[in-house]
């Protein structure tokens, strides 16, 4: 059942995915939180930076792979990491394996997986007391593909499908045919350790329960759990680049969230005035 013919239909999943994200999670007119978006950007010369210097990084990502093909070592370390955790991926794989599972799986990890990245930067843009967890997310992203391409470039581990043909199937053909060619300049088949589906989705997730947004924390919460749970059953991750993905998630929300604080914190020295109570109670929770 094919259900990305090319990259425009998964823009075009993920522009509706995403409003329907910020309706649900600011419970308010997307277009409005659009607005603000686009006021922040503008006025705001802090908040243009921060949302500036995570599209670079995530541009950083295509220049290691770059780098990537001019490297010339030919090592990979997926039989290591297959010989720690055996056959867990298509025992996994062949349990589960339904067509329409496979479809369901595809789209969050395609498309729900960007979406929630995009929505939250926007429901946190939202409200004036959730600036702290703006800042927090685009710090904590940035940890993310910062620690990871190093790993990438020097730690190169090919996906499951690719290492193991005999018993594991990439999946995502069966719904994205035309994968290898459209989706992949995204992201290497040999960067596979940490896993940054599994690390983003619980960065948003961790970040979600912080704001104290409880729908938007529950949302993320689950989402996390089927992309991780996507990432074997597609037949592209190793159990150790999730593990590797949780342990940079948690860090990368903990260094994200007190940059944050640090952030609002150089604003008040400044002599900016900070209103919110929210604000001011973490700062001095920080102080403690």
């Amino acid at each position: 059942m094919t259900l990305f013919d090319n990259m425009t239909t998964v823009a075009v999943y993920t522009a509706i995915t995403v409003t329907l994200l910020i309706w649900f999670g600011a419970a308010r007119n997307p277009f409005t939180v659009a607005g603000l978006f686009l006021k922040e950007m503008i006025f705001n010369r802090k908040y243009m930076l921060h949302f500036v210097a995570v599209i670079l990084i995530l541009f950083c990502n295509k220049l290691e792979l770059r780098i990537e093909n001019t490297l010339t070592q030919s090592y990979d370390f997926a039989t290591f990491f297959q010989s720690i955790e055996g056959n867990f991926v298509s025992t996994l794989q062949h349990t589960f394996e339904n067509k329409y599972l496979t479809v369901f799986l595809a789209f969050m990890y395609v498309v729900v997986f960007q979406a929630m990245l995009i929505a939250s930067i926007a429901i946190y843009t939202n409200r004036s007391k959730d600036r702290m967890m703006f800042y927090s997310i685009c710090y904590a992203i940035m940890i993310n593909y910062l620690v990871a391409i190093p790993f990438y470039l020097f730690l190169p581990v090919n996906e499951v499908w690719l290492h193991d043909p005999q018993h594991v199937r990439f999946l995502m053909l069966d719904v994205f045919p035309d994968f290898e060619n459209q989706y992949r300049a995204l992201s290497g088949v040999d960067n596979c350790f940490p896993s940054l589906h599994t690390s983003i989705s619980v960065t948003l997730a961790i970040l979600a329960v912080r704001s104290g947004i409880k729908r938007w924390a529950w949302f993320c919460c689950i989402c996390a759990s089927i992309i991780i749970f996507a990432i074997f059953y597609l037949g592209i991750h190793w159990l150790i680049d999730m593990c590797g993905g949780v342990v940079l998630a948690t860090v990368a929300s903990t260094v994200g969230m007190k940059l944050s604080r640090l952030t609002l914190a150089q604003r008040s020295r400044r002599g900016r005035s900070i209103t919110n109570p929210a604000h001011v109670q973490f700062l001095r929770e920080d102080a403690k």
